[in-house]
């Protein structure tokens, strides 16, 4: 990744509205393999909790985040020219790494030379490709916020824990940015069951570097998801949630996804395996079950209904 500044002075200061000054900055990413935005964009985080809001008609992708090397929050743009990513950042800290963190979540760190070989080898992923080309996953923006989710989305529907997180982000975030685990530590929430208590816990452990993404995808993934399970109230399902969709490890098979079996069984035949269908995919076998379950939700509406793309 390359950097450049945003005015004669580099990093430019504007006003963040009812708070520190932010910084504007600018950073180009050499995308290895397919790559199209205007897909990736259409699919935003798989179905739920962050689909994007209040997009711009055109080519580009805007998003707020928190910035998981200091904690700071950042909004991004990111346009495509060619194989190249152009990022306009705006933010009140670490906007280096709010770059990076960016490629992360878009997986545009990922050389992905190799990702048409896997279609040739499987015909199912060949025209899964076919259908939605440049396709690469946008994970949550960091392995937190996917922890954070895990937590409000258990035991109830998905529309009920997007409102719980929407609540969240107005009480205690940043311009359209999760709440900073500190400030998520001290909150004084009011959730069902025992959300509240696994929250701090994940807040906890985002402080002490537990969830780091960087850290997540550099060990192998059954270390990453013990060590995730350590964090009280994130059990198997969630810990894979923020491995696999936190820190965007592209080579991860889920477990514990009823649907991606039920979809294996639809589109391989009656008694084929998750582990035997999945060799064929690696090493993007991550990105080949988000594919198989983007084309199943089109096709069942099961999660979204019918609004559901």
């Amino acid at each position: 990744m390359t950097a450049g500044p945003t005015g004669p002075a580099g990093a430019s200061a504007t006003s963040a509205p009812g708070g520190a000054p932010a910084r504007r900055h600018a950073a180009t990413a050499e995308v290895l393999g397919p790559w199209s935005l205007a897909t990736s964009r259409a699919f935003w985080e798989g179905f739920a909790p962050g689909e994007l809001q209040h997009q711009d008609e055109g080519a580009s992708l805007r998003t707020v985040f928190r910035v998981d090397a200091d904690w700071s929050w950042a909004e991004v743009e990111v346009t495509q020219r060619g194989g190249t990513a152009h990022l306009a950042l705006t933010g009140n800290g670490d906007l280096d790494a709010a770059a990076q963190q960016t490629r992360r979540f878009l997986s545009l760190d990922v050389d992905a030379r190799a990702w048409p070989a896997v279609g040739e080898r499987d015909p199912v992923l060949a025209a899964a490709q076919a259908r939605l080309p440049g396709l690469r996953p946008c994970g949550f923006h960091s392995p937190y916020e996917a922890a954070a989710w895990a937590v409000l989305a258990q035991r109830i529907r998905i529309v009920q824990a997007a409102r719980l997180r929407a609540d969240l982000v107005d009480r205690y975030g940043e311009h359209g940015a999760f709440p900073a685990p500190q400030t998520l530590r001290s909150a004084d929430l009011d959730l069902p069951g025992r959300k509240v208590e696994y929250l701090r816990a994940v807040a906890e452990a985002a402080l002490e570097g537990r969830l780091d993404g960087a850290a997540l995808r550099s060990v192998e993934p059954a270390r990453a998801l013990a060590g995730v399970q350590e964090v009280k109230g994130l059990g198997p399902f969630a810990a894979e949630l923020v491995v696999v969709r936190g820190a965007n490890a592209p080579d991860v098979v889920p477990q514990n996804e009823r649907r991606l079996r039920e979809e294996i069984g639809e589109l391989y035949g009656a008694g084929r395996d998750l582990a035997e269908v999945s060799e064929a995919w690696r090493p993007f076998r991550t990105w080949a079950s988000v594919l198989l379950r983007i084309l199943r939700e089109e096709r069942t509406r099961e999660i979204g209904g019918p609004a559901a793309r």
